[in-house]
């Protein structure tokens, strides 16, 4: 039997995919053979997103792009396929957040976070239709358990991976027809990640994540890679439209859980 992760040849677009989970996302494919693409607003950190990304032997392109800017996203995409081919993964992973109570962030930081997820995945998507591979490409958007876990502090990312999600499920709809699978992936708490960094910033904290895990530990950014991995691989061709939590189990502990410990690491 082939290797069903072997990329080589195919092209995959990252969006936000110069750090974090989008990088290594990025990697995973790269290392599997994929000619690779990202974007983010950073010319530095694509520049140095691009040299890691040929470390690996094949190619890799990146351009210095913000999502919410539709005109500069079509741009990017048709550069993609100029340079590297028919798009055959795509993954949508820009993404915004910060932790505020309702009354306590602005109208403005509210938008803004909206823009990126909601109007950004849409852009992508939107942009990206015309140069992928029909049949056979796979969407993938990077969401968070903020879609379907209502969390205090976290109004505008709730309300806006709500929105990814739905968009994945009805592009998949309307999408498959003409072969192209389209899916989210939510990550839980993933280490080593700068919104990790930032809301469990002291031992105590950590363990607190730990404790509300029932694997006991956080994820890793290669988790959420293997779980692209095999989103775009063809033992997945019946999966579209799906909302897939590579959480360790977090999400099981609802409500509760998740806002008892925002509490504690916001200091309320």
């Amino acid at each position: 039997m082939s290797n069903p992760f072997d990329y080589t040849g195919k092209v995959v677009f990252v969006s936000g995919g110069t750090s974090g989970i989008n990088l290594e996302i990025a990697h995973a494919f790269a290392r599997n053979g994929a000619k690779v693409s990202v974007i983010s607003r950073s010319q530095e950190k694509v520049n140095a997103a691009v040299n890691e990304l040929k470390s690996h032997g094949g190619e890799a392109i990146g351009f210095s792009t913000d999502v919410r800017d539709y005109a500069k996203t079509q741009e990017t995409l048709k550069q993609t396929h100029e340079q590297l081919g028919l798009i055959d993964v795509l993954v949508s992973g820009a993404a915004g957040n910060f932790a505020a109570p309702a009354m306590g962030m602005s109208a403005n930081g509210f938008k803004s976070v909206i823009d990126i997820d909601v109007m950004g995945t849409f852009h992508v998507l939107h942009s990206a239709f015309e140069y992928l591979r029909k049949p056979g490409a796979c969407m993938i958007n990077i969401s968070a358990p903020q879609a379907y876990n209502p969390m205090e502090f976290q109004m505008h990312v709730c309300a806006a991976k709500a929105g990814v999600d739905m968009i994945t499920r009805v592009a998949a709809m309307e999408w498959g027809a003409m072969g192209i699978r389209v899916n989210s992936i939510s990550p839980g708490p993933i280490d080593d990640t700068e919104g990790m960094k930032r809301l469990a910033s002291t031992k105590e904290l950590r363990q607190l994540v730990i404790d509300s895990v029932p694997l006991g530990r956080y994820g890793t950014k290669q988790d959420i890679a293997d779980a692209c991995l095999w989103m775009a691989s063809p033992m997945a061709s019946y999966v579209t439209g799906i909302v897939l939590p590579v959480d360790g189990g977090w999400g099981l502990g609802g409500t509760s859980v998740s806002n008892a410990g925002m509490k504690k690491m916001l200091g309320f």
